[in-house]
């Protein structure tokens, strides 16, 4: 059974799914983007399970915690777990390009794979997709919206 939790932070609201097994989704509730999220009825609130996971979000939107130590369970296929776990690499404050994680998974011609895995990542800022750039060095497509990728990564100071 999922069970969910929702608070609020200095940058948006995040809503936390998971279960026994870890942490299934991250939604940042940043009012821009793609991606849609919505609670589902089967889901129980359950805020004191995801109580860890609170707090070390709260400590890195505090500049307090540069990592995390939350047990994830994203569901996807093989290649996108690849590509998840490849972002979970990409230091605090750094920037990869998709080129850059094509290669670190041995497929160096599968950028616009990775860039598809990217927009899939159901755990954004725990698995840092917007650490992920184009090979121009420009802000390319972010599921919450490049506002909230721009503020993310000028907040990790990535160069």
């Amino acid at each position: 059974m999922l069970q969910y939790t929702r608070f609020t932070t200095r940058l948006w609201e995040i809503i936390l799914v998971g279960n026994e097994d870890g942490l299934t989704n991250l939604h940042m509730v940043t009012g821009e983007g793609k991606r849609h999220f919505e609670i589902s009825g089967t889901w129980h609130r359950n805020d004191t399970i995801f109580n860890e996971t609170k707090l070390q979000i709260l400590e890195y939107m505090e500049g307090k915690r540069t990592k995390f130590d939350v047990v994830l369970n994203p569901q996807g296929t093989l290649f996108q777990q690849q590509v998840w776990a490849a972002l979970c690499n990409i230091p605090f404050g750094e920037v990869r390009t998709y080129k850059d994680i094509a290669i670190a998974i041995g497929n160096h011609k599968a950028a616009r794979a990775v860039g598809m895995a990217n927009s899939l990542n159901p755990i954004p800022l725990i698995v840092p997709c917007h650490r992920v750039i184009g090979s121009s060095g420009k802000l390319t497509g972010f599921a919450h919206g490049l506002k909230a990728k721009e503020a993310l990564l000028q907040f990790e100071g990535a160069q």
